[in-house]
């Protein structure tokens, strides 16, 4: 079992071209399937996000989720598609 405080601490790569893709603000659940539909993170350079009310959220699918391993989590996001804008 994985708690999301321990998801939040991972950096998110997006294996298409190597880049630092933030880090995990907030999961997109299926209230009626209990399933995680997406990841939602906050764009790079936006550190402080709390005090930045501009702060730029995208959308990855959970399906385009690679992997998730100690440090980071992995996602196949084709660079076309970058980003995936919430709201």
């Amino acid at each position: 079992m994985m708690k999301i405080s321990d998801l939040q601490s991972k950096d998110i790569v997006n294996m298409e071209n190597g880049k630092r893709l933030g880090h995990l603000t907030d999961l997109d659940i299926n209230l009626t399937t209990g399933q995680i539909d997406a990841i939602i993170i906050n764009g790079t350079g936006k550190m402080m996000s709390f005090f930045n009310r501009d702060t730029e959220e995208f959308v990855i699918p959970w399906g385009n989720i690679v992997k998730i391993g100690n440090d980071v989590i992995l996602v196949h996001v084709p660079e076309p598609y970058l980003p995936y804008q919430s709201g």
